[in-house]
């Protein structure tokens, strides 16, 4: 029993290595990078760009953190379908997309691009830039500022000549720090009304994700503790957090992977 505890220190120092190395690869991207300055190099390997397959159709995924989760996920199940990239960093809030998106785009074709914008714009942040909550900070960008910045992004993005598909803006659930419970539906009902005077089809990734959580979610009762309107599933979504669990990831790929096939073009 000694030796096997000493054992057990020795590599003990070796596990909290690697779990933080880990931890600090897939929780860099998080935030966008501040206005003006460049992204930082990415090791996220979600954020490395991959070489295009011959004759197959090119699709751009933009988004923000939770976008980034299930980038990969959507790259496997469109493997010899299609060929999948995204921005090698978070594309944060419409604003700061507005600044960005030529880079983004790139000189390439794009025959399909999925993109969101949302969470960053419905935030809560002080003059330093710090999450903080109503009371203390300014939102980013008001509904009503959100869909103009929106309308424009989605103008420059249908003069590409791709097809494109809008995901609606995921759940924000009760204590997310920065974020009020519920904001989404608002910048959703938005959306929704830019991508219909503009003809974009919708991939409703919040309905989606509320359909998952009401499965798996428990009876309601007296003695079943969770806040109304958030009925958060196990393994779907991060407690009192808007990001996912590996397995909701997971889901979420399968979802947007399907939305992009019902519009990808034949191999070329």
């Amino acid at each position: 029993m000694r030796i096997r505890f000493v054992k057990t220190l020795r590599l003990y120092p070796m596990f909290l290595a690697a779990a933080f190395t880990v931890h600090s690869a897939m929780g860099q991207d998080l935030e966008p990078a501040k206005a003006g300055k460049a992204a930082p190099k990415p090791t996220n390997p979600a954020l490395i760009d991959v070489a295009d397959e011959s004759g197959q159709p090119r699709v751009l995924l933009i988004g923000d953190s939770i976008s980034i989760g299930y980038t990969l996920g959507v790259r496997q199940k469109l493997k010899g379908l299609a060929n999948v990239h995204r921005p090698p960093e978070n594309t944060g809030d419409t604003a700061f997309g507005l600044t960005r998106l030529d880079g983004w785009l790139g000189q390439g074709h794009w025959d399909v691009i999925h993109f969101n914008f949302g969470l960053h714009d419905l935030k809560y942040l002080d003059a330093k830039g710090n999450y903080v909550s109503p009371e203390k900070g300014t939102q980013v960008a008001s509904p009503k500022v959100y869909g103009e910045q929106l309308r424009a992004l989605t103008l420059r993005l249908k003069a590409t000549g791709a097809k494109l598909v809008f995901a609606t803006t995921t759940p924000v659930p009760v204590g997310t720090k920065g974020r009020v419970a519920g904001d989404e539906k608002a910048y959703n009902a938005v959306a929704m009304g830019v991508m219909k005077d503009l003809e974009v089809p919708v991939d409703d990734l919040c309905g989606f994700v509320v359909e998952q959580q009401m499965k798996k979610a428990p009876p309601a009762g007296p003695d079943v503790k969770h806040a109304k309107g958030n009925r958060q599933a196990d393994g779907i979504q991060c407690h009192a957090n808007v990001h996912f669990t590996e397995q909701g990831y997971q889901q979420l790929s399968e979802q947007v992977a399907a939305s992009i096939q019902k519009v990808l073009p034949a191999n070329r």
